[in-house]
């Protein structure tokens, strides 16, 4: 596909302010049941406020020109973008997609500025967000905070003249079925003794967990229940190895810097106990690591560890079943991952209870092979038909099929005249 990128430059104050302040110490975790406190500074929503205006004008320059537009934002950072753009072009659909959770609404109430985003929000004609709960959270946070007439049986919300639907769209990632491999093709994928050489590990079973490095992702929980895996299954001492691909994020934000000398340094400690020779427990591999190196441990490991402490959908899980044209491989999921909702075959897991994850992994390595093949089977048929075009798909056809000019309430001059 082609399309024309139009780039909207900040300044590093605004960057400063909106993306990192109130996007990332404030909406980030607001939204996150991961027990992070969010930050909250005047100056910080001012720069939110102003970029989003930023952005809008530039929005509303490329649509000059364009009768309907049909507008799709992405995510957090654009809370305030609907209703500016819809403002100026009362013509446009406008959706916006919020990849993350939406909390319930006693969390979301502690916002200084609830009222002013979910006013943005309501702007669009359609918001998506990954499950059910997620549009429910929502829309009693509207019911609570705004003026507002709500119809829980279409998932709308009425106000100042104006109906948003609000639906779930459960997002996926891209799925072909693989050509068969020809020689030269099977020598890319290099086997797991081959990587464990690379890496100069001697071990049996791999495990791989990949992520940002972000408290929301619960490593440091991932990383006690492999070391209770080692204490209550000894036997899996020197065969056992955990690969985590790391990728630093926001690390200027002090939470985040912190939390990646915590977990690198949990991973030396649990190495120190446990190493033996050329085997340890956990390989920490810090970088921004590429699909192609990626996709060398998905299609090479015995399992996959998702742990999140909250996710809107998670697509490390997803990627993984769709790199295993094998039928091989066990995902251990987090039941607080959007993506549990879907995947029921995966073994769902409460990362937080450290010994009910390290049994999942003793259970996911000791797995039949027909048990552990149907249940890859079942997961990857049900991503190949909900994959990330369709995703697309049903999004921008819903938006495409909102009525501009219903409004479900009758204007008062209108109840009027017909009295």
């Amino acid at each position: 596909p082609r399309y024309t990128l139009r780039r909207v430059w900040l300044t590093k104050e605004e960057e400063e302010g909106y993306y990192y302040g109130f996007a990332n110490e404030g909406l980030w975790p607001l939204c996150h049941i991961a027990h992070t406190r969010p930050i909250f500074r005047v100056s910080d929503w001012e720069y939110y406020r102003a970029a989003n205006r930023k952005f809008a004008d530039a929005v509303l320059k490329e649509m000059e020109g364009t009768e309907r537009p049909v507008l799709l934002a992405q995510d957090y950072h654009f809370a305030l973008l609907p209703r500016m753009v819809k403002e100026k072009r009362p013509d446009a659909r406008v959706a916006i997609f919020w990849h993350i959770p939406w909390p319930n609404p006693e969390a979301f109430a502690i916002c200084p500025w609830q009222r002013e985003l979910l006013h943005g929000l309501l702007g669009a004609d359609l918001i998506g967000f990954h499950i059910q709960s997620h549009c429910t959270n929502f829309l009693q946070t509207v019911d609570r905070a705004l003026e507002s007439r709500i119809e829980w049986d279409h998932s709308a919300v009425n106000r100042e003249e104006h109906r948003t639907l609000v639906k779930p769209f459960p997002i996926s990632v891209e799925f072909t079925e693989p050509a068969p491999e020809t020689a030269d093709q099977q020598s890319m994928y290099l086997d797991r003794g081959s990587l464990f050489r690379e890496l100069g590990i001697e071990a049996v079973y791999m495990g791989v967990g990949v992520d940002r490095v972000d408290y929301t992702k619960g490593i440091p929980e991932r990383f006690l229940a492999i070391e209770r895996l080692l204490e209550k299954h000894p036997h899996y001492r020197e065969k056992f190895t955990f690969m985590q691909l790391a990728a630093p994020s926001r690390t200027h934000i002090k939470r985040y810097h912190d939390l990646l000398a915590e977990v690198e340094l949990e991973a030396e400690r649990i190495n120190w106990r446990f190493q033996t020779g050329k085997w340890k427990p956990i390989v920490f591999l810090k970088a921004q690591h590429t699909h192609e190196v990626i996709q060398r441990f998905y299609k090479t490991a015995d399992l996959c560890l998702v742990t999140s402490l909250h996710d809107g959908m998670n697509l490390v899980a997803k990627e993984f079943l769709a790199a295993r044209s094998d039928e091989q491989g066990v995902l251990i999921l987090s039941r607080f991952a959007g993506a549990a909702r879907e995947l029921e075959d995966a073994l769902l897991v409460n990362p937080y209870d450290i010994d009910q994850t390290a049994e999942a992994i003793r259970f996911a390595l000791e797995m039949k092979a027909d048990e552990r093949e149907a249940r890859m089977r079942r997961m990857r048929r049900q991503l190949r038909e909900r994959n990330i075009f369709r995703w697309a798909g049903n999004l921008i056809g819903d938006l495409c099929e909102v009525r501009l000019d219903l409004i479900s309430e009758p204007r008062p001059a209108e109840r009027a005249g017909a009295a």
